[in-house]
């Protein structure tokens, strides 16, 4: 009776770890509806790069602010010592930018093609620019992937719209210790941290959740499973081990035969 017990036991301890995803997808027949597309919003202290181009070159240096960075080391010769580029612009507290020649826009809670469309009909409105092509970038946005991911990093925003898929693809999957079924989500909503969870192995859990479109600064904590957390403390996985095991059916057998006699 023991000798089964522990044969169940270790045999318990042999199961595989869970690491699929979307275990629920068989049950999924057709086309899946993915939620609303929630392309990322500008709020303050992001910054942006904004590119006007037209006919005219002259015009759109006026409201192209380039800067200069010099090369530590080198010679300060004109053309061989600077790196030109394009300045961006910080949203401020109040959600404004001050764009040359405009003045005060309000950007907060646009996305990057809503802030093209505002640049170039205000350039228009004004009579600066009738043909304006108007590129918005974003310079600061970034999100972070923490735990276990084969990449834990902070990671750049350069699209519109990011989904959690997307950060653990860019992370590099998550490893064999990361639990799927409980990913973290940290989030601050008006000035409050936000703390959300998703099963990655449903996908209907997924799809539903309010994170499944990210945002900036939003931070993806993978929790490491029971096996990775007992490697933190000696010995911590000698107990699943098959010599483990096998060490205590012996004595197990041996103090059965010596009850019998």
């Amino acid at each position: 009776m023991l000798i089964a017990v522990v044969g169940m036991t270790f045999l318990s301890s042999c199961q595989k770890p869970q690491v699929q995803y979307f275990t629920d997808a068989d049950n999924v027949s057709g086309t899946i509806k993915t939620p609303t597309e929630i392309p990322i919003r500008l709020r303050a202290e992001d910054k942006i790069a904004i590119i006007v181009n037209c006919k005219d070159p002259e015009i759109s240096n006026l409201f192209n602010l380039p800067y200069s960075t010099r090369r530590i080391g080198q010679a300060t010769s004109y053309g061989s010592s600077l790196d030109q580029g394009i300045s961006g612009y910080t949203v401020d507290k109040n959600g404004d930018i001050d764009f040359p020649v405009i003045g005060k826009l309000h950007v907060a809670g646009l996305t990057r093609e809503e802030v093209s469309a505002l640049v170039k009909n205000e350039l228009a409105a004004r009579d600066q620019v009738k043909d304006a092509v108007v590129t918005v970038e974003f310079m600061n946005l970034r999100f972070s992937v923490l735990g276990e991911v084969k990449t834990p990093g902070i990671y750049d925003i350069n699209k519109d719209v990011i989904t959690i898929i997307d950060a653990i693809s860019d992370a590099g999957d998550l490893t064999i210790y990361g639990i799927r079924g409980n990913v973290l989500v940290k989030r601050i909503e008006n000035g409050t941290e936000v703390i959300y969870r998703v099963d990655m192995q449903s996908l209907e859990s997924v799809l539903k959740s309010p994170v499944y479109y990210l945002q900036q600064n939003d931070v993806v904590y993978v929790e490491p499973n029971m096996t990775k957390a007992r490697q933190s403390t000696p010995l911590g996985n000698t107990v699943l081990t098959p010599s483990f095991w096998i060490s205590v059916a012996s004595l197990l057998t041996t103090i059965t035969a010596l009850l019998i006699k």
